[in-house]
């Protein structure tokens, strides 16, 4: 399953940066010059951050991702100091 929402931001490089570095010693983390990917173990979160938006995308073989999204923006949500509004998408 994969579910993903796009936040509107002008931050997204320093808020993926932040989640990432916030993580990285709890799950392993891999870093390109063009996303971020967050390895859990039933679970990858990939940060895809643009000049507007950081997309956010969940990959697993989950059948309900509700949990780990809700977790997932809780975290943004902090890292960013702010409050997103998010509508994710099952594809």
């Amino acid at each position: 399953m994969i579910t993903q929402t796009a936040l509107n931001t002008s931050e997204a490089k320093r808020i993926a940066k932040r989640l990432l570095n916030h993580w990285k010693h709890k799950f392993e983390v891999l870093e390109t010059e063009t996303e971020a990917r967050i390895l859990m173990p039933t679970a990858t979160v990939i940060l895809i951050p643009k000049i507007h938006t950081l997309d956010v995308r969940i990959e697993s073989n989950l059948d309900d991702h509700t949990r780990l999204e809700g977790v997932v923006i809780d975290h943004l949500n902090r890292m960013a100091q702010q409050e997103f509004q998010v509508a994710w998408q099952t594809t």
